[in-house]
């Protein structure tokens, strides 16, 4: 089973600790040339330093501002990579899936679904709300976005997957012997790491329910799953067609995407449909396709040390 993979005597509560210190780490380390790069354009052009997180988003043209964000997760990759390996003597395998490798069907399967419905969605959404967007295509800066997107937003979302729903997800099983607390738990810190994204400013802390609604969905995925496939194909999904499709003044990513959504935010309906309809239908299918059963025991069931 995929949480029992990491839980045995050896791996002690201490060991995530500081493994979670070292992977923090990485990361401050592949901000630097975003920093460096803000620095060098402010003493060097003359440009004011960003004093807020909107200002940071527009310091550099889009494509740039993207690849100097995306790249710190290249180095977080590599952290999560040397903790699992060297501290917790696992494989990458081990916090990926119980299979004996990875099932990229799985993630095709998932990412393909996803795409979809958001693609469908958005069209959608603006041929019945054309007042909402503006056209923001240009073919070059669009190409440029593409070999970003496609090369560096899966590493994003995978890296985010490693460390919530494989790392931290085993960690905190190790910790309660159950698998409610760490479903619960990765949902929850899940959900505050976008404490900052400009959208909450924008449309309130009733935005956390889609977030950590989120995290609790990818959470049940994973563990009625046995692996992290489904939601790393979901989560590429999510992350890099919406940053080709839609971009607006107040998103986290900044991009030259096709459309550009204008209309003032508001949390509503969109804040809760995804977490009360889209999200169990997506269960049903997942389910159905994957012929899941004892869902009790699979998200609550208690676990037993090496």
């Amino acid at each position: 089973m995929f949480v029992e993979q990491g839980v045995n005597s050896e791996n002690k509560f201490w060991k995530y600790l500081i493994g979670s210190g070292i992977i923090i780490a990485t990361s401050f380390i592949g901000q630097i040339p975003l920093l460096l790069g803000v620095i060098y354009e402010s003493f060097a052009n003359g440009v004011p330093y960003p004093s807020s997180n909107s200002e940071m988003m527009h310091f550099f043209d889009p494509n740039l501002t993207l690849f100097l964000l995306l790249i710190s997760f290249v180095f977080t990759l590599g952290g999560i990579y040397f903790v699992v390996r060297y501290v917790h003597n696992q494989t990458l395998r081990s916090i990926t899936t119980a299979r004996a490798k990875v099932d990229w069907d799985r993630v095709l399967f998932s990412f393909s679904l996803w795409a979809v419905f958001t693609i469908v969605s958005t069209l959608i959404y603006y041929y019945t709300s054309p007042a909402d967007f503006v056209l923001n295509f240009k073919p070059v800066p669009f190409a440029i976005l593409v070999v970003i997107g496609v090369f560096l937003i899966p590493i994003q979302t995978s890296t985010e997957e490693y460390v919530f729903r494989g790392y931290l997800m085993q960690g905190f099983a190790n910790l309660a012997k159950n698998k409610w607390f760490p479903l619960l738990m990765t949902s929850i810190i899940f959900g505050s790491m976008h404490l900052f994204n400009p959208e909450v400013s924008k449309m309130g802390n009733i935005i956390f329910i889609y977030y950590i609604g989120t995290g609790l969905f990818l959470g049940v995925i994973t563990l009625m799953d046995d692996g992290m496939e489904l939601a790393l194909g979901f989560h590429a999904a999510n992350n890099l067609v919406s940053a080709l499709l839609v971009t607006s003044d107040w998103s986290a990513f900044q991009t030259h995407s096709i459309f550009k959504d204008i209309a003032e935010p508001k949390a509503g309906l969109d804040v809760i449909l995804p977490v009360l309809v889209i999200y169990p239908i997506l269960l049903y299918i997942f389910s159905k396709k994957y012929q899941w059963t004892d869902w009790k025991e699979r998200l609550a069931g208690k676990l037993k040390a090496e």
